[in-house]
């Protein structure tokens, strides 16, 4: 698909913001060519309000909001409990296709956690284990080391969660969908969430 295929029009789009994302999500999942449509651009206020981001995995969503798994003593788990709002950006270049969504952000249920967590490879358990995220390592081989060491720790038996992983959910107050067009002439959406849960949608200039 490209951006010349088709414009966004407003009897396009699905009137809850969710279930556009998910028709467009699946979209994006089908193509070959995005390797990760899960892929996202968490953006956190760091310290003294400075403006960060980063890439992570969405790795569930719905009515709710939108979900992410990170160490709890990472640089931007200590973020979100400063400032507890964040936004997302998801780019499907192919599709010439653009979301954001900001809201506030949750813990995700000790359960929640728990059921990701297992379903996760064996290797990627060890890995939430032995990554003491965004402080200072000495040197890859003291990684490798640890890694090694939790290994012959959890051989043979489960690799349980650790204390200081979990996830996190944004429950959006605001989504935009963004449609590429010709000469820079976008098609850009805004859902806005209004009174008791609703949703209200506008067009904005590109």
């Amino acid at each position: 698909m490209s951006s010349a295929d088709k414009s966004l029009r407003r009897g396009d789009l699905a009137p809850d913001p969710v279930e556009q994302f998910a028709r467009w999500f699946a979209e994006a999942e089908a193509d070959p060519a995005i390797v990760f449509a899960e892929a996202v651009c968490l953006s956190t206020l760091g310290p003294g309000g400075t403006p960060e981001g980063r890439m992570v995995l969405l790795k569930h969503f719905d009515a709710r909001g939108f979900v992410f798994y990170t160490n709890l003593e990472s640089a931007k788990s200590h973020s979100l409990a400063e400032h507890p709002r964040a936004g997302m950006t998801f780019h499907w270049q192919p599709h010439g296709r653009q979301v954001r969504l900001r809201g506030p952000v949750e813990p995700v249920s000790e359960h929640a956690a728990d059921a990701y967590f297992a379903s996760r490879p064996r290797r990627s358990r060890i890995g939430a284990w032995a990554s003491d995220q965004s402080r200072e390592l000495e040197s890859r081989a003291a990684l490798e080391d640890r890694v090694k060491e939790l290994e012959d720790r959890f051989a043979g038996g489960d690799v349980p969660r650790p204390p200081n992983w979990s996830g996190f959910r944004i429950v959006p107050d605001a989504i935009e969908f963004w449609q590429e067009g010709e000469a820079r002439l976008h098609d850009r959406f805004l859902y806005a969430r209004e009174g008791a849960g609703g949703w209200v949608r506008r067009r904005l200039h590109p």
